[in-house]
């Protein structure tokens, strides 16, 4: 499982299943936990960064990710999604809104 493998669509694919479902349907039908730190920011809207990631992993694998089979934060979904170009909040920090 390499997150580099990731591609912009995959997210933002992502993205619209967890606006179209909502946050909680969304987390509960992939078995993934609110996020406390690491949120990817799009459109103005704060989305896990972590679910986003796994989910969009689909678009690699054929499949989504389980939360067990990688790590979030920083050094993997952060960075990944930051050089997709998306702004990921770390911990304490505001998401820059326009």
């Amino acid at each position: 499982m390499v997150l580099s493998e990731l591609r912009r669509e995959m997210v933002l694919a992502a993205i619209t299943e967890f606006d179209r479902l909502g946050r909680d349907t969304f987390l509960e039908k992939y078995g993934y936990r609110r996020a406390i730190g690491y949120f990817l920011v799009h459109d103005g809207k704060r989305y896990d960064s972590k679910a986003i990631a796994g989910v969009a992993y689909r678009g690699v694998s054929g499949r989504p990710l389980r939360p067990d089979e990688f790590s979030g934060g920083n050094a993997t979904v952060a960075r990944v999604l930051g050089g997709l170009g998306f702004e990921v909040t770390k911990p304490g920090q505001a998401a820059k809104v326009p």
